[in-house]
């Protein structure tokens, strides 16, 4: 199968982001990839812990998470567009990422005490359950498989982006955001989506690591962490209805 041809769920595994790289003869490597996304979680913890300090000290953060989901929105389509770029955005992704969840997780906390680092254990278990899952071939990633996990996951995105536009219209969408079964089920899903798309996001690395330029191993990294925290907050707004709910 043509690598250029071959798809995954993750827009920032998208074939536009990985088209039009410059001959380099270091190529990306795994270990390049580990060590990079251990940084860039570091940088996330960072800015989360400082946010979070803010808001058990009082002060309102809302600009701060505003702010922040932002910056990250902007530096993702930098790093889409610009790859040799992702060196600086990559990083800034990551601590304007924390800044979103510092306020995100902290206000959490604030009412389910201990909820978000349960929430951070169920999404690196799950990550290494889908590492498994896909090193052993338990769940094989077949074209068909793909096509599934990115119609869901556009779904999804556009269910949240259309919700976000009302939402400065003061429409709230609770049917999504609420604690009814359908929004229970809604989390469930695309909690589920997020973490089968890790299978697709190990699948293209495999699949492009010692075929392309060493700087790209930012973009993979900034790639895995779009997931990561995509699942994070997914299994955090789940395990907060639940608790509300009983």
């Amino acid at each position: 199968m043509s690598l250029v041809n071959y798809k995954t769920s993750n827009p920032a595994f998208s074939v536009g982001v990985w088209r039009g790289y410059s001959y380099s003869p270091k190529k990306m490597s795994l270990q390049g990839i580990i060590l990079k996304t251990f940084f860039c979680l570091l940088l996330v913890a960072l800015s989360t812990w400082y946010v979070w300090d803010l808001v058990h000290q009082g002060v309102n953060v809302k600009w701060h998470t505003s702010l922040g989901l932002l910056a990250a929105i902007i530096l993702s389509i930098l790093t889409s567009y610009m790859h040799k770029w992702a060196i600086i955005t990559a990083p800034l992704y990551s601590l304007a990422k924390g800044f979103f969840l510092g306020g995100f997780s902290a206000y959490a906390e604030l009412k389910f005490e201990g909820m978000p680092m349960r929430a951070v254990g169920i999404t690196i278990i799950t990550f290494f359950i889908m590492l498994f899952s896909y090193k052993l071939k338990i769940v094989a990633v077949t074209h068909k498989f793909r096509s599934v996990i990115i119609s869901a996951t556009i779904s999804i995105m556009v269910i949240y982006l259309i919700s976000w536009i009302l939402s400065f219209f003061g429409i709230s969408a609770s049917i999504i955001y609420g604690t009814s079964w359908f929004a229970i089920g809604f989390n469930i899903i695309a909690a589920s989506i997020a973490s089968l798309s890790l299978l697709l996001d190990f699948d293209y690395i495999e699949r492009k690591v010692n075929h392309v330029p060493k700087y790209m191993e930012w973009v993979a990294t900034w790639g895995l962490l779009v997931t990561l925290i995509w699942l994070y907050v997914e299994i955090l707004r789940l395990m907060r209805k639940l608790a509300i709910r009983f």
